[in-house]
């Protein structure tokens, strides 16, 4: 029993840090929490008031969730950093509050200096948003000379105790992270797996529901791919092992991605396109008499789906005796055409995912778990050491730097600056029209609604969402603070509990942290004794003042339309694209090696920003729902070809020292046009007078069969190249409907439609 339930417990760990991968956000949370709580501990026996107690817990809060430095000492570099430039903050706050025409003109010089700070880095960053946020506590608490000396040593126990916080109580390492985020991937990657297995079972009613879950744990796969690609420079002090990290990774991505592809043509009557596993109610052409577990082929299947995910999820160390063994064993064996069962193409097909799987599984398993025993492997188990062995040497290091390259008022942190600044002032001025003492809500707002935007659209709806967390946050507000009453540690309990929640749910939502923070703020104001129904509906008020000076400014002082960034980010996700199909064709041609895996990862980068930038674009209430669907397809047009580039990368990565992968130079050939197609769409995005017309032709396969050498055996290496390079270039050219590109169509065309 006792083994029943720490196995119970495992798995409910396992999907819990698998929801939040890294534990990012539940150490953020616990953090921030620590923090306050220390800085409150040691702040009561001080006999020190309740306002300065609320200064310490915002400063504490503040010196905790600004610094997002990874390395530990830069971490303790810009704490120590922060202290002054806080205290001068203070200060200053606290000589001006009797100057308002000064004070003003200073808090805004202020706002600009902080978001023109964010050019120079993460440290940059966390010192505006200090400087800032404790000139605005200032204002909040009331702060005067004549309490500026108490003032500044809760500032300085704040610091002191968020310090002990971050480095003694909820310490964080890089190393630390990294190892999480991949036990995280672990575990997302056997979710994928589990969810596959159900599309092997599920019925033509229950399919929609099934696929829906498949792509959001393929999307949150992809999503801890890149969390990992993002620490391995600081949590691996070995460059080679980082590389070496980040080809697993990458392999297992793919890999697995593939299989739900193959399973899900197992169980068509025709192929199923690609486009299925990205475009949300994409049509897929089912099987009408198909039955699960019905022949030998199909029990099979789903027993080597549960053996990968068994293999997927548990790591070397816990491996006892050859049953492990024995079942890696057989599930690479299928690599190996003799080693296929009886059955239909479509699921001798999937059986080859299940080895590929499994093959790369073994790889994230040797690297991350180091040498593991060899006595019982196979003939197929021992080729695949090999292969990794020869992969392994031929890794080398590089490190590529991308400089700015947009200089004055191009530079997006100077435009943001000058658009903060000028809606601060609106925000100040209609703040104060509302109201003398608490103006600066408004500008408070203004300045969030900037914070990690890049368009006028997404200004716009974060601003909504600012808006109604806050509506909603008020109401609660109003039936705690009534709840709460005289109890003041009551109510700092509550806080933190809401802290917590604030920072545990920024990733997710923002309308949810905003209400939050709103709720927070209500129980402070119940601290300071400053409650009132009045003061509730006036926060939401200098809410919605601080959200439209910020729309205004976005839209009047250097706006960055929408449609103008999106078209950048297009234009950037077709280059990388095109950079990756290109050096990927040209090492499967015979030409020289490459970094492919950094190219892919590059698009990869590129294309979450895309996908980001068009949130405005598909929001539920956008008014324009032809343009809503045509942004949602080309995305999943494009997230597609990423899939089938990454595909030819990993494959490509094999040439130079595998035995079962060859160079053909016939494939040089199919890639002339897919370039090609790639630079005119690119072409038409940077210009609308471009002129060049998208090229499609005749199938891949049939192009090299003009080449000579006939077509390619199902199932072997070649032929899963040529379904990848058919699959992007279909998806190439049906890129050209969405962006209004000509297609000159020839003879034996096979345009991707829908």
């Amino acid at each position: 029993m006792r083994a029943v339930r720490r196995r119970g417990g495992t798995i409910v760990w396992d999907r819990f840090a698998a929801s939040d991968p890294g534990l990012l956000r539940l150490t953020a949370g616990l953090r921030t929490v620590s923090a306050i709580a220390l800085t409150l501990v040691v702040l009561a026996p001080l006999d020190t008031g309740v306002t300065h107690m609320v200064a310490g817990a915002m400063t504490a809060m503040t010196a905790t969730f600004a610094i997002k430095d990874k390395l530990v000492r830069d971490q303790a570099a810009t704490l120590a950093l922060g202290l002054p430039v806080a205290l001068v903050a203070m200060c200053l706050g606290a000589l001006l509050t009797s100057q308002v025409i000064a004070g003003d003109v200073f808090f805004v010089a202020l706002i600009f200096g902080a978001v023109y700070s964010r050019r120079f880095g993460e440290r940059g960053t966390a010192l505006g948003l200090v400087g800032f946020q404790i000139y605005f506590l200032s204002l909040f608490v009331g702060a005067s000379t004549s309490t500026l000396p108490e003032l500044c040593l809760t500032l300085a126990i704040a610091f002191g105790c968020s310090a002990l916080a971050r480095f003694a109580i909820v310490p964080e390492t890089p190393q630390r992270v990294l190892t999480r985020l991949r036990d995280a991937f672990r575990t997302r990657a056997a979710q994928v797996v589990s969810m596959q297995i159900e599309l092997l079972d599920a019925g033509p009613e229950q399919l929609e529901k099934v696929l829906d879950d498949l792509r959001r744990r393929t999307a949150r796969l992809h999503e801890a791919a890149l969390m990992i690609q993002g620490r391995l420079e600081e949590g691996t002090q070995d460059a080679d092992k980082a590389a070496l990290l980040q080809r697993r990774v990458a392999d297992t991505e793919i890999a697995t991605e593939r299989l739900g592809m193959l399973l899900l043509n197992a169980r068509s009557a025709e192929g199923a396109d690609t486009l299925t596993l990205h475009l949300p109610h994409a049509p897929v052409p089912l099987t009408g008499d198909w039955r699960p577990a019905e022949d030998d082929a199909t029990i099979a299947l789903r027993r080597d789906l549960k053996a990968l995910q068994l293999l997927v999820v548990r790591p070397a160390s816990s491996d006892e005796g050859t049953a492990v063994a024995h079942i890696r064993n057989r599930l690479l064996g299928y690599r190996d055409e003799e080693k296929l069962p009886p059955a239909p193409a479509g699921i001798q097909d999937a059986f080859r995912g299940i080895g590929e799987a499994a093959r790369s599984v073994l790889g994230l398993r040797l690297a991350l778990d180091g040498p593991q025993d060899e006595s019982d492997d196979s003939p197929a188990t021992t080729r695949s050491r090999e292969e990794f062995d020869a992969e392994d040497l031929s890794i080398a290091s590089s490190e590529k730097s991308e400089g700015e390259d947009r200089t004055g008022l191009q530079r997006p942190t100077t435009r943001a600056a000058f658009q903060v600044s000028v809606g601060s002032v609106l925000a100040i001025i209609g703040g104060e029209l509302l109201s003398s003492q608490r103006w600066y809500w408004a500008v408070l707002t203004c300045w969030v609604v900037f914070l990690n935007t890049a368009s006028t659209g997404e200004i716009l709806v974060k601003g909504y969402r600012r808006l109604l967390g806050t509506l909603l946050g008020a109401v609660a507000g109003v039936a705690l603070a009534g709840l709460v009453g005289d109890h003041t540690w009551v109510a700092f309990a509550l806080v933190l509990v809401f802290i917590f929640a604030m920072f545990y749910t920024a990733p997710l939502s923002y309308a949810v942290m905003s209400f939050f923070v709103t709720a927070m703020l209500g129980l402070l104001y119940t601290l300071l004794n400053s409650y009132s129904f009045d003061v509730l509906v006036l926060r939401i008020e200098e809410t919605a003042i601080g959200a439209a000076c910020g729309i205004i400014a976005a839209v009047l002082v250097l706006p960055v339309h929408t449609d103008r960034r999106t078209d950048e980010l297009l234009g950037t996700v077709l280059e990388r694209l095109g950079d990756v199909a290109s050096a990927a064709v040209e090492q499967l041609s015979g030409g020289p090696a490459s970094d492919l895996l950094s190219r892919a990862r590059s698009l990869d980068t590129a294309l979450d920003e895309l996908r980001d930038s068009t949130g405005p674009l598909t929001y539920p209430i956008t008014p324009l729902r032809g343009r809503r669907q045509t942004v949602r397809y080309l995305v999943a047009l494009l997230e597609t070809c990423a899939y089938h580039a990454r595909s030819l990368a990993a494959t490509a990565e094999l040439v130079p020292h595998s035995k079962t992968v060859a160079a053909d130079p016939r494939l040089l050939r199919a890639g002339r046009r897919i370039a090609h197609n790639i630079d005119v769409l690119a072409a038409h995005v940077a210009d609308d007078g471009a002129t060049g017309e998208v090229q499609a032709g005749a199938s891949i396969a049939s192009t090299l069969r003009d080449a000579g050498s006939g077509s390619a055996s199902s199932g072997t290496v070649t032929s899963r190249v040529l379904r990848h390079l058919q699959r992007l270039d279909e998806g190439v050219v049906g890129l050209a409907r969405p962006l209004d590109v000509p297609v000159a169509e020839g003879a034996g065309t096979k345009a991707l439609r829908s």
